[in-house]
């Protein structure tokens, strides 16, 4: 994969180049070094990165559809593995353990699903996440539809005494994991 990507225009801010550059770099050595199914860089840590931004770095629309290709790159090669290890049991079972977890977590009332954080900080808009929440139900129970892009592109306003966003980011980790197990 190149690291080529075009720069922010009129030196709006964007990713840092050299941020970028150098997580591509190690994600590109891990996935050479680990053809044999060795996992050092995970697709959760694709999908957890972080950059700083920066004036004329780069574009964060550009960089973000790489890193969701490589990604699925990583999750399939860590799907791999694990069947290589265990067999489709295993793997099954790891999926089926995933959809028990959200479905448990899920069947909560609304307005509770999560912890919510204290007075004095903010977290993610309940009745938002809530919104997903049955999206994500719906795509479980009734099959309706539900994309990897769906979750990737979610977004909750800050809300005080909001959901704990370290909770419901695990509980999207999940999802895009059995999203992608499906395919």
């Amino acid at each position: 994969m190149s690291t080529s990507f075009p720069r922010s225009k009129d030196k709006k801010q964007a990713y840092s180049v050299s941020q970028v550059d150098a997580f591509l770099a190690e994600a590109r050595e891990a996935y050479n070094r680990d053809a044999a199914g060795n996992v050092s860089v995970t697709a959760a840590d694709l999908r957890r990165i972080s950059f700083d931004l920066e004036k004329g770095g780069y574009s964060a629309r550009h960089v973000d559809a790489a890193l969701d290709r490589l990604e699925e790159v990583f999750f399939e090669r860590e799907k791999q593995a694990i069947i290589r290890e265990g067999g489709d049991e295993a793997w099954n079972t790891l999926v089926a353990d995933k959809v028990s977890a959200v479905r448990e977590r899920l069947a909560r009332p609304r307005k509770h699903l999560f912890a919510r954080t204290n007075i004095l900080t903010t977290g993610y808009n309940r009745a938002q996440v809530d919104a997903l929440a049955d999206r994500v139900l719906a795509y479980l129970d009734e099959g309706v539809s539900l994309t990897v892009a769906d979750i990737r592109d979610v977004s909750f306003f800050p809300e005080t005494r909001g959901y704990r966003e370290d909770q419901v980011d695990y509980l999207i980790d999940y999802v895009i994991d059995i999203i992608l197990s499906v395919r």
